[in-house]
Order: C-alpha cells, then structure tokens, then sequence
C-alpha cells in the first residue's frame, strides 16, 4: 500500500497543469529531422571517406541500419508509455534502481547540454565571422563569449514562451539548413549528370588507412556516421506534448530517419565521385569544396557561415528543450527534486527546468571558454555519442524487460530479435577495437563519476526532504 507520502505526492502531481499539447505529426517530423541534421555532416563527410575511402556512404548505410534497430524499441517503449522523460524513464520502470536511473538521465542530460553549449559557441563563432567579411573571430574574444552566452538566452526565452514557439522556431530553421543541404545535392548532382565528375568511380572502392581490413574499416567509419545520426532520440521526450502520441510516433521517426539517411548517403556519394578521397579527408569544409569544383562562381564559402548559423541554432533549441523536458519528467517521478518538476500556469512550459539547464548551459561554456581548444568541443562530441550508445545498449534491454508489464491501449511492439540486435550493435560499437579515440573513454568515465556525486547529493536532498520516487501505480491514468 503507498504511503501517505505519496498519496500527497500523487495528488500534488496530478494538481499540477500539463503541458501543452501542440505538436501533430507534421511539427513532430520537422523536429526530428531538424534534431538530427546539423552541421556535422558538413565536415563529417570528409572524416568518414578518410576512414573507408571513396565508399563514405557504406558507414552512413550502416549507422543508419543500427540507429533504426534501436528506433524500433524507442517506439514501442515511447508508445507504451507515452510521457516525458525517455530513456530515464523506461529504464526506472524496467529496473527500479534509482542510482541507474539517475545516470542514465545524466547522461543523456550531458549529450543535451554538451551538444547546446557547443553549438552555442559555433553560432557565435558563424555570426561573427558572416558579420565580419569571413574573417574568424579569435576564439579567447570576450565578445565571441558574450555573443555564445546571449544566445544561449534567447533560447531559453524561446523555450519559456512555449512549445509552439519553440518548435515554430525548429520549423524555421530546419528548413534553412535542409535548403543549404538540398543546395550541395542540387549542384553536385548536375554537375555529375553533366558527365563531369573525374572521381565516378571511387564510389565503390575501399582504401583505409593502416592497412585497416574492410570490416574494420567500416566499424570505425561508423562509428564516426552513427554521431550524424543521433537525435532521433531527443523526440520520446516531447510525448506529453504531441496530440497524438501513440499513434503518429511510428510513422514520423521511421519517416524522419529515412529522410535524413537518404541525404547523407546521397550527399556522400556526390562529393567523393566530385572531391579526390584524399582532399576531403584533409578538409575542414568538404561539402564547400565540392561545390567550388562543382561551380567555381558560387558563393558558397560566403553561404556556409550563415548556413551553419541556423543548424547550430537549431541544434540548441532542441537539445534544450529535449533537456528541460527530461528534468521534468523525472522530477515528476521523484527522482530529482520535485521542484524541478514546476510548470508556468500560464505558458505550460517546465519553467524552472528550462532555468536549471540554462545555467548549467551557462557553467559549461564559461569552462570551455577558458580553454577554446577546437580538438576538446570534438572530444566532447565522440564522448557524447559515446554515453548515448550506452544509452541505447540499455534501453534495447530494457524494452525486452518491460514486456512483462501489461498496458491498457494499443502500441506499438517491436520483435524481440531485432531489439537483442539493437542491443548487441550499439554496445559493440562502444568498444575499443571499433577506432574510437581513447581518450572519449577518459572524458566519459569523468563525466560519469560527476554523476555518481551528483546521484549522491541528490539521494541525500530526498531523504532529508522526505521525497521519494512515485510508484507508477500512484501516477494518476491520464498521465500514463
């Protein structure tokens, strides 16, 4: 029987407003289309042809096979219980270990707020350079700092205003950077139509590096392509707010994702039939050199600073949105302090959510503001996607767990080999032996003994303030 702790506490969350229900199947699809896109795949395309050579779109295929195994056990779990918080959420339910609980939700917190915090310092970085006749500002200017901080605050207005506000702005800017993207396939693809493209062949060779064989050749590039394709993900924490959750959910991420693999595979197959293998692994900005061989009069080293503005601007509303809705929902449960869980009457946005991972934002940048090494913000990017394998190691399990709990309504139910081939991918690809840098391990395992305090600090705030997580019993039926 719950005590009465916690019949009050069910009682204080159902009084709670919710939040508002404003995204239908066309908002939800440009979300994770916009969520996944980015300016990655700008300079990612070179990695991975440095990787495998003229095949780059082989890594893209094959990330993009093992992204949609682990989409798969999203969707059922997303549609079983179709509540904010993700990942946190489905593996408190399948193992009721707070401490595993707690990590799981720092660490996919961390990817949100990292991936923010970056792209804040990019946007700022993109601005001054279009404003300043694309000279690139110094990276230890107080300015670039302020630019990245005050940005950062718009999107918290942004994110307070409200979800409409916030996903019409993802609208917006996921067309700009889907039309920059649509730009370099236009171009490259009637250039090569054109009988112009010297490097056709090298679309279907192998060439890596170290006398690498092709297996691990491919396992390395993918792993640099699965980071292109991470974000699908940050969408099961927006189910409160979608009209229609356990319905429209299956067919825009499955949507989003084939979208979004098609563009990069085509996009890889373009530059390396346009580029040498050679000059884009070397490049900084390889999409920019094919369209410059492509057509040499085209402006588009004077676009792709303005381009980039808008994907990185996008990347950090939805990475903080994606933040402040998992601190809800956990808080919700009790696994954070329950304050955290407070909603605006009026905007019905998770206001002090959207605070708190604002200032950790803030924290974060201040920190690599002091040591603007370009190399660190690419570590914490491998890192990212790093803890998010995990992630999704963990929930292709915890899918598999949680079939033994039965709910009233129909969902969606993934089979049970696809979510142990879900499982047995993404650990793999978390591993050593796949040419992940070894020092993602050093920073990743920092990163968790931060959460390992931080879980400390937060069990001894519940025990002194008598919280406790929620059973799920206790979660009012509207809720679930």
């Amino acid at each position: 029987m719950a005590s009465t702790n916690a019949g009050e506490t069910g009682a204080d969350t159902e009084r709670q407003p919710e939040l508002k229900r404003v995204l239908g199947w066309k908002l939800l699809l440009l979300f994770i289309v916009g969520d996944i896109l980015g300016t990655g795949i700008y300079a990612l395309t070179g990695q991975v042809a440095g990787e495998v050579g003229g095949a780059a779109w082989v890594p893209f295929l094959v990330a993009f096979a093992v992204a949609t195994l682990t989409a798969f056990s999203y969707l059922e779990l997303v549609t079983k219980y179709p509540q904010a918080a993700g990942a946190a959420l489905y593996v408190h339910k399948a193992f009721g270990v707070h401490f595993v609980t707690f990590m799981v939700l720092f660490t996919v917190m961390s990817s949100g707020i990292t991936s923010s915090t970056t792209a804040s310092r990019a946007f700022a970085v993109n601005m001054l350079t279009a404003f300043g006749g694309g000279d690139s500002p110094d990276p230890t200017s107080p300015v670039l700092f302020a630019v990245a901080a005050a940005f950062l605050l718009v999107v918290m207005l942004i994110n307070f205003r409200g979800v409409a506000e916030g996903v019409g702005t993802n609208v917006v800017l996921t067309l700009v950077e889907l039309s920059g993207l649509l730009l370099v396939l236009f171009i490259g693809y009637w250039f090569i139509i054109g009988g112009n493209a010297a490097h056709w062949d090298a679309v279907v060779i192998f060439e890596s590096p170290d006398d690498k064989n092709a297996f691990i050749a491919v396992t390395a590039a993918t792993s640099l392509a699965f980071f292109a394709l991470v974000g699908f993900e940050d969408s099961v924490n927006m189910a409160e707010e979608c009209k229609d959750p356990v319905r429209i959910f299956p067919k825009v991420m499955l949507s989003g994702l084939a979208i979004t693999a098609a563009i990069y595979v085509l996009i890889a197959i373009c530059a390396v039939a346009i580029v040498p293998v050679g000059m884009l692994a070397e490049s900084e900005t390889p999409l920019v050199d094919v369209v410059q061989t492509a057509a040499p009069d085209f402006p588009m080293s004077d676009l792709l600073p303005w381009i980039s503005m808008f994907a990185v601007a996008n990347t950090a509303l939805i990475n903080m949105m994606m933040a402040s809705r998992l601190i809800y929902g956990m808080a919700k449960r009790g696994v954070l302090p329950r304050f955290l869980a407070y909603v605006h009457p009026k905007r019905r946005t998770p206001v002090v959510a959207i605070v708190f991972t604002t200032a950790v934002a803030l924290l974060l940048l201040t920190y690599v503001s002091h040591d603007p090494d370009s190399s660190i913000v690419g570590l914490l990017g491998g890192t990212t996607a790093l803890l998010l394998l995990v992630v999704f190691t963990v929930v292709n399990v915890a899918v598999l767990v949680l079939r033994k709990d039965r709910v009233e309504h129909d969902h969606f139910r993934t089979s049970t080999p696809v979510a142990v081939l879900g499982a047995i991918t993404c650990g793999y690809l978390t591993l050593p032996f796949t040419g992940r840098d070894p020092d993602q391990y050093e920073v990743a395992g920092g990163l968790l003994l931060v959460g390992v305090v931080l879980w400390a600090l937060t069990h001894w705030w519940r025990r002194r303030s008598g919280e406790h997580a929620i059973s799920y019993d206790e979660v009012p039926p509207h809720q679930i």
